[in-house]
């Protein structure tokens, strides 16, 4: 979810109702603290706690020191990163290519638990790919190492995100632990949330591309859990609303320049499953400045929201 779970997007999940967000996954190496890049993705004292950081990297002791860091830096929790499939992170033996070195593995934890007074937490994925799935064993060392939660991705770092998701090594991996786990993978619907669980009898869910575009969707799911409260979509007035509030909120955290390039793909996502939507995302990718996309997403949904009045008048 690098790119995604920005802070704009994690207080806009928050605000609509959400029980936890995770930031964004950052480097452990040292020298790129002070990057630009580090710094949107670092912890931010505005945001409520608790303050999830997630780091990545494939060397014991600078991910003990980037957690170190972090924690300094305000996160009250630290998530470490080994379900990644993405090919610059694998070939660098991290995220999900880690689940290769059992005993790497082991050593990382027990350095960055050690290395902080603060819970740390975990994602992985079901293993390295379909003949080698060992996400029980690693969920074992996890335990061992004093991780305080588990949350698994149903595929193996091979499948990446094609192919239907298996919980099956999910729920091998709840009945190996006593400690929480957290089950992840399309989780897209309540029925399939529900479905998921009942199979896997997983303690939670972590919603991941089911919240493209749909950043109430998080918190709907929050409320089905807590009373039966079936999501459905927002009214365009609604989406209006949220959609603005979310660009305004990119615009001042990354600057005209730099936001109205990232808002991009939050307007595919927001837009995309809307007829003959795909000539006005056109023209908005073309534009250079902040009020000029901002009028323009406006005037869409207001007319979508024109023509549902009219449909039903």
């Amino acid at each position: 979810m690098a790119g995604v779970t920005d802070l704009p997007f994690r207080l806009l999940c928050r605000r609509l109702g959400v029980g936890m967000v995770t930031g964004e996954m950052t480097s452990s190496v040292a020298s790129l603290r002070n990057t630009l890049k580090s710094k949107q993705r670092g912890v931010h004292l505005s945001e409520p706690t608790p303050r999830s950081i997630q780091i990545v990297g494939w060397d014991p002791d600078a991910m003990a020191d980037a957690a170190r860091y972090n924690v300094d830096q305000g996160a009250s929790m630290i998530d470490i990163n080994m379900g990644c499939p993405a090919k610059k992170v694998f070939k660098r033996l991290a995220g999900s290519a880690l689940m290769g070195d059992e005993v790497l593995v082991g050593k990382i934890l027990e350095k960055v638990v050690t290395a902080v007074d603060v819970p740390v937490t975990l994602k992985t994925r079901t293993g390295i790919d379909l003949e080698h799935k060992n996400g029980v064993r690693i969920a074992k060392i996890a335990e061992l190492s004093g991780i305080q939660c588990l949350a698994v991705h149903g595929r193996t770092r091979a499948c990446m995100y094609k192919g239907s998701v298996e919980y099956k090594t999910v729920r091998e991996v709840k009945e190996a632990v006593s400690i929480p786990v957290i089950v992840n993978g399309d989780l897209d619907s309540a029925s399939a949330i529900k479905e998921a669980l009942n199979y896997t009898k997983a303690d939670g869910v972590m919603i991941g591309r089911g919240a493209y575009g749909a950043p109430w969707f998080p918190g709907q799911i929050a409320n089905f859990l807590k009373d039966g409260t079936q999501p459905k979509m927002p009214s365009f007035a609604v989406q209006r609303e949220i959609v603005l509030e979310h660009l305004q909120d990119i615009y001042s955290f990354y600057g005209s320049f730099q936001g109205v390039r990232i808002a991009r793909k939050h307007i595919k996502w927001y837009t995309q499953n809307f007829t003959d939507s795909g000539v006005f995302r056109e023209k908005v990718n073309k534009m250079e400045y902040p009020d000029a996309q901002w009028k323009a997403v406006d005037a869409f949904y207001l007319n979508l929201n024109n023509l549902c009045r009219a449909a039903v008048s």
